[in-house]
């Protein structure tokens, strides 16, 4: 309470002992610190840390953890970042080898806000370009390109490292209904994705 003395009946207001007590019990119970530390690592999704994102997360409905490819194919850099030549990686046999990661409170926090701009998108591109600039900002430029065809193109002026392709891949990013998606990286890399949809 912030003036605990005021709810102290008047005649034991002069009795040092009593007012000690109250005093110190009401020190001990105040939830203002608590309050405090509630809203800035729990409530406050622009501070929260650790359960409290995890929390967030729930409510958009996107985990901390993502899965990764582990392992290196045979192809070429143009068609695959990080692609491997002969004799040192593997055909790609349908079925990729991935290990889990759990996203750093930084990362998983962009994360979440792109979700839940996604929740709200209003289905136009320059929305859209905000989510992708939101996410992928501060590596690089990226933005929709519209086909014209029923198809969208996510091209991104930079090589994106294993944790940003999973994000691009785990169908976070929203697009319009009956419209397929596909991303390009520079240099130019065309992944044809639909992110469990065709075009209808």
């Amino acid at each position: 309470m912030l003036n605990v003395e005021a709810t102290i009946q008047a005649q034991f207001a002069n009795s040092p002992s009593l007012g000690t007590i109250i005093e110190g019990f009401n020190q001990a119970i105040d939830p203002s610190a608590l309050i405090d530390d509630w809203y800035e690592n729990v409530w406050n999704p622009q501070t929260a840390t650790g359960w409290g994102l995890d929390v967030w997360g729930r409510i958009v409905g996107v985990s901390r953890v993502l899965q990764i490819s582990t392992t290196d194919y045979f192809g070429f850099s143009q068609g695959m970042p990080g692609a491997e030549t002969f004799g040192s990686g593997a055909f790609y046999n349908g079925g990729a080898v991935t290990s889990n990661y759990i996203l750093s409170d930084d990362a998983f926090r962009r994360l979440i806000f792109a979700k839940a701009a996604a929740n709200i998108w209003d289905g136009t591109i320059s929305a859209l370009n905000a989510i992708l600039m939101s996410l992928f900002g501060n590596e690089g430029v990226c933005y929709v390109e519209d086909n014209q065809n029923m198809t969208i193109t996510l091209v991104f002026e930079f090589v994106p490292s294993p944790v940003d392709i999973s994000i691009i891949a785990s169908g976070i990013l929203p697009r319009p209904c009956g419209v397929k998606m596909n991303y390009i990286f520079t240099p130019p890399v065309i992944k044809d994705t639909d992110f469990g949809g065709d075009i209808l």
